[in-house]
């Protein structure tokens, strides 16, 4: 119950012995003067804050915690420190989604040669140029139709996804495809390494002739290591928690369709990455090539 509006008349009445009236109500004066006056400034920023907040977390259809939030605000002018964006965030019940495990759809061939690791786990920003090092795997999508498979291929430097396919089959011809679009979007000038797990698609002659062919230098992990391709894993892992576990499909042409949107319209260019200082794929590439041009001209 209100009990400020009877603080009020026992104020008008007694000539303003607001003490008593608040004892007898069990109402702190503190409050009521506050309530009198309305939110504090800080308060008011809350508000504020929060519906900035609930904005950017309803734009990343639920997937983005407090520190994208954050770096999100930051973008459009407005810095906050990580726990006071935490508060609101937890106070208005909003949080990020964590990824969880899936599963593998990695077959070794025993008999096949197999390529040297050229990465070795060293997956940094800083240690490779944009189009130098790329990375990829294929996971599996449940439809009601059966199973659709995603083949990728990410750079590295960039965290990028440069080339994707799917196909309803395992088949070499899937991640070839994929390897294929991704040389046809970027048209890399100089040598690039691919890297991915030991899995039977990877290791095939066809793949190889494919790689040759383009001047692609393959590279594997170790077996039953799947921190060795930790880049490709983690962008599955991704796609999987804001998009593919949070429904069921139909069809696999619907989750064609989603995948397509969320790579080329989220992903690549506007989902904030922790590794690139929280910029997109996009805006990271962006802005290492304006950097280049300005070292050239310099």
């Amino acid at each position: 119950m209100n009990v400020y509006p009877f603080i009020e008349a026992e104020k008008a009445r007694q000539g303003g012995n607001v003490k008593r009236s608040c004892e007898l109500l069990e109402v702190s004066r503190s409050a009521y003067y506050q309530h009198r006056t309305g939110p504090c400034t800080r308060e008011r920023d809350d508000v504020d804050l929060t519906e900035r907040i609930a904005r950017i977390h309803g734009a990343s259809a639920g997937a983005y915690g407090a520190p994208r939030v954050r770096a999100e605000l930051a973008a459009q002018g407005r810095r906050h420190s990580r726990k006071r964006v935490a508060r609101l965030m937890r106070t208005a019940g909003l949080c990020g989604r964590t990824p969880k495990r899936w599963r593998t759809t990695t077959v070794p061939d025993p008999a096949a040669v197999l390529p040297a690791d050229l990465i070795r786990r060293d997956f940094d920003v800083a240690a490779g140029e944009v189009d130098t090092r790329w990375c990829g795997d294929i996971t599996y999508i449940p439809t009601w139709e059966g199973w659709l498979y995603l083949a990728t291929v990410i750079d590295i430097a960039s965290r990028r996804v440069i080339g994707w396919a799917t196909a309803e089959h395992l088949r070499t011809d899937l991640p070839a495809q994929a390897l294929t679009n991704a040389i046809a979007a970027r048209r890399p000038t100089g040598p690039v390494i691919f890297h991915s797990d030991r899995g039977c698609q990877y290791t095939s002659a066809q793949y190889a002739r494919l790689a040759l062919r383009h001047h692609v230098r393959l590279s594997v992990g170790n077996r039953g290591q799947c921190w060795d391709n930790a880049v490709a894993e983690s962008f599955f892992a991704t796609i999987k928690t804001e998009l593919l576990d949070r429904r069921a499909w139909p069809t696999r042409a619907a989750a064609r369709a989603a995948i397509f949107d969320w790579i080329e319209g989220w992903y690549n260019t506007r989902r904030r990455h922790s590794t690139l200082d929280y910029m997109s794929p996009a805006e990271y590439e962006a802005t290492t090539y304006s950097r280049r041009s300005t070292a050239k001209v310099a």
